[in-house]
């Protein structure tokens, strides 16, 4: 028999992604062994189901993670994530670790995390996201050239004008994402900094810049007639066109993660990568 030692006021949820290669095995065995330890429990297959829970558990990969993310940092909720997905940059159990996922949480014995958020206001309209948001070049079949001018200013200083396919604004747990395949940084995730990578720049001179999270950043099309796609967390939010105000800065909430007491980012971003590339 295992002994209970999970603090039985905590209100526990599970959020899974059916899609997944490994779910239905990761899922069962999750749910027997939360059922042995007697803890109580709500099932979620989509973010309006979320209840009124102090912890989720969440089976899938990375995609699964940022579909719930910024529910949870809004409400406080800390995020468990056990990978049943392909790469699980952001979860912190593999799917053959159910067991451990569970001791960690009966145990009550963790350390938690918390993640920057970026908040993206276009034109009054907010938008959030965990790992970035994209601007990229809006396609159009009547113009013949299809690179976008974007102007970048961090506290009101100019930081340079780049053309090209666009930018990405990357948190330090995005850094590991898309940035890092268009050639930016790698950022630890304690660090209190986003990264403004551009994405096939038609200049050498672009770079990355990393920048403090306590600026505000403002998005300008350098020209007329030009129109962005945003996208936040790889979801398309939609047009961006000249005369809207863009301005990313940090979001007032985070998102909080449960991790393991031997967690190390080092460690996992060396596993993810040669996994990556595999």
């Amino acid at each position: 028999m295992y002994k209970i030692l999970y603090n039985m006021g905590m209100k526990v949820g599970i959020f899974c992604n059916k899609a997944t290669k490994k779910f239905e095995s990761v899922q069962n065995k999750l749910l027997r062994l939360l059922r042995e330890r007697g803890v109580e429990f709500d099932t979620y297959f989509r973010v309006e189901e979320i209840g009124d829970v102090d912890v989720l558990f969440v089976l899938g990969g990375d995609g699964t993670i940022l579909k719930v993310a910024i529910e949870a940092g809004r409400r406080g909720i800390l995020l468990l994530g056990i990978n049943a997905g392909n790469l699980g940059f952001l979860t912190e159990f593999e799917g053959d670790e159910a067991k451990k996922a569970v001791d960690l949480l009966c145990g009550g014995e963790y350390a938690t995390e918390s993640r920057s958020v970026l908040e993206i206001s276009v034109s009054g309209r907010k938008y959030y996201a965990l790992n970035d948001a994209t601007f990229h070049r809006h396609y159009d079949e009547s113009v013949d050239n299809n690179v976008v001018a974007l102007a970048a200013e961090i506290d009101g200083k100019r930081v340079d004008k780049i053309v090209g396919d666009g930018i990405i604004v990357s948190t330090p747990t995005g850094s590991t994402a898309y940035s890092l395949s268009a050639g930016g940084s790698i950022l630890t995730p304690d660090l209190a900094a986003f990264i403004l990578t551009p994405v096939c720049a038609h200049s050498l001179h672009n770079r990355p810049v990393v920048y403090a999270d306590t600026s505000t950043l403002r998005i300008f099309l350098a020209e007329e007639e030009a129109a962005l796609t945003l996208y936040c967390d790889g979801r398309y939010i939609g047009l961006i066109e000249r005369s809207d105000e863009v301005i990313l800065r940090k979001a007032d909430f985070s998102v909080g993660f449960i991790k393991r007491p031997d967690s190390n980012f080092f460690d996992k971003l060396l596993f993810k990568l040669n996994k990556w590339s595999e």
